[in-house]
C-alpha cells in the first residue's frame, strides 16, 4: 500500500477543459496505484440555491443541517461520483466508486454542532480500498461517513470535508504521496506569493496566524495529517492542464509540505 498515491479532486477544478480524469487513466496504465477522493461543493452549491437553500461556511467547511445533508449525500455520493467513475471507465480506465458508508470505510462522529451535520473521522477501514487496489480498480471515494457517534437524533451518514477524508486516508494507507488539486497556485504568503516549500512548522504557522484562510485551512491540515504516514504532501493548481502527469513526473509547482 506504501505506493499508492492519494489524489483528492476538487469540484472546482472538474470542468470542460479539464485532463485530470485523462492523466489518471494514463497514470493507471503506466502501472501507478491510485485512490481518488473527490469533493462537488460548486455542485451542491448548486442544487441548494435551487431549492432556496443558502450555503453557508465556517473555517473553510459547510454547515450542514438536515436539508443540507440530504443535498450533500445526493450530489457526493451519487452525480459527482458516478460522473467521475463513468469518465475513467469510459477512456479504458478501471474505477469502481464507493462512498466513505460502504464497507464501513470512513467513520466519523460530529465534530461541532454550531457545523451541523459535519463529522471528523475516527477510524479508516482499509479493506474496501485494498480489496479494489488488489483487483486492479481506482476507488474513487465520497467524502461522507457512517456515524459512529452517540448523539440522539442523530442521522447515519455525515459530512465529511474531502480534504479531511483524503488526508486521513492518506496517513491510514502510508501512501507514497498525497496530492491536493484545487483552483489556485497553491500555497500563498501574506502578499500572495505562492510558497514553494513548507515544513510542517511552517504550515501550522500560516494557520496560526490566519494567512492561510478558507478553503485553504481543511487542505493544509490534511496534508498535516498524512504527513505521519505519507512522505510527501502536495497542494497545486488542478486547473491547468495534465497537471496531475506533470506532478508525477516531477514537473509541478504548487506547494510541497514534507517533513
Amino acid at each position: 500500500m506504501g505506493k499508492v498515491i492519494v489524489v483528492k479532486i476538487g469540484g472546482a477544478t472538474l470542468g470542460s477543459q479539464d485532463t485530470t480524469i485523462e492523466d489518471v487513466v494514463s497514470l493507471q496504465q503506466q502501472g501507478k496505484s491510485l485512490v481518488i477522493v473527490h469533493g462537488g461543493g460548486k455542485e451542491i452549491n448548486g442544487w441548494l440555491e435551487e431549492r432556496g437553500i443558502t450555503p453557508r461556511f465556517a473555517h473553510g467547511e459547510r454547515v450542514t443541517d438536515e436539508a443540507t445533508l440530504e443535498v450533500v449525500i445526493s450530489v457526493l455520493a451519487g452525480l459527482v461520483n458516478k460522473e467521475i467513475v463513468a469518465g475513467i471507465n469510459s477512456l479504458g480506465g478501471r474505477a469502481v466508486g464507493i462512498s466513505g458508508v460502504d464497507g464501513g470505510l470512513i467513520q466519523g462522529r460530529i465534530k461541532d454542532k454550531e457545523l451541523g451535520y459535519i463529522g471528523e473521522v475516527v477510524k479508516v477501514n482499509l479493506a474496501p480500498l485494498e480489496a479494489l487496489l488488489k483487483s486492479g480498480y481506482i476507488p474513487v471515494v465520497a467524502p461522507v461517513s457512517l456515524h459512529v457517534g452517540k448523539a440522539e437524533k442523530a442521522p447515519r451518514v455525515l459530512n465529511i470535508n474531502a480534504d479531511a477524508v483524503a488526508g486521513e486516508v492518506a496517513a491510514a494507507i502510508g501512501a507514497e504521496r498525497l496530492v491536493i488539486l484545487t483552483d489556485v497556485v497553491g500555497v500563498c504568503d501574506q502578499s500572495g506569493n505562492l510558497l514553494p516549500k513548507l515544513s510542517p512548522d511552517e504550515a501550522e504557522a500560516l494557520l496560526a496566524s490566519g494567512v492561510a484562510s478558507g478553503g485553504m485551512i481543511p487542505k493544509i491540515k490534511a496534508c498535516l495529517r498524512a504527513l505521519s504516514g505519507t512522505l510527501v504532501t502536495r497542494i497545486i493548481d488542478g486547473r491547468q492542464r495534465h497537471a496531475l502527469i506533470n506532478e508525477i513526473e516531477g514537473k509541478g509547482g504548487g506547494t510541497t509540505i514534507k517533513k
